[in-house]
């Protein structure tokens, strides 16, 4: 899954300025699936939402679905020490991510869908309702999946 330049270039335009942000750097800090950090998982699912976007003609809005991706684990904290009150990691992860995308970028209404229902089925009530969280929620399954049985 290779971006072209012209791609690479609309993507960092859109983040950069999410990318750059301070908040946002220590997502480097906390391990998300095997050695992957929470950062690099972020933009790995991004890349293939767009990528999917763009090789199958889906339509998304671009930025939607950009930041939806990249924010959409924009939780900040370590999901591993259940001790901090994160022992339903799977269930509440989401909607964190989703209130913090809002109180530090603004998010929209369909950003903000495609950051809180990146989890469905698991959270069964948070359902895509947008082509762009169906995308993200299905990337972020593969690449998850992919992160988990392979980065050990």
């Amino acid at each position: 899954m290779r971006l072209r330049a012209d791609e690479e270039a609309t993507l960092n335009s859109i983040l950069s300025p999410i990318k750059n942000d301070e908040r946002v750097q220590d997502m480097k800090k906390y391990t998300q699936h095997g050695r992957i950090t929470t950062f690099d998982h972020v933009e790995s699912v991004t890349r293939l939402s767009y990528w999917l976007n763009k090789r199958l003609h889906i339509g998304c809005n671009e930025r939607v679905l950009s930041v939806g991706a990249f924010l959409h684990d924009y939780y900040l904290y370590d999901w591993h020490e259940t001790d901090g009150g994160h022992g339903l990691h799977g269930f509440s992860h989401s909607n964190t991510a989703m209130e913090n995308a809002k109180a530090h970028f603004g998010i929209g209404v369909h950003t903000q869908n495609v950051i809180e229902s990146h989890m469905w089925p698991l959270n069964i009530t948070k359902i895509p309702r947008c082509r762009e969280a169906w995308v993200v929620c299905l990337a972020d399954k593969y690449v998850s999946t992919k992160e988990t049985l392979l980065c050990r």
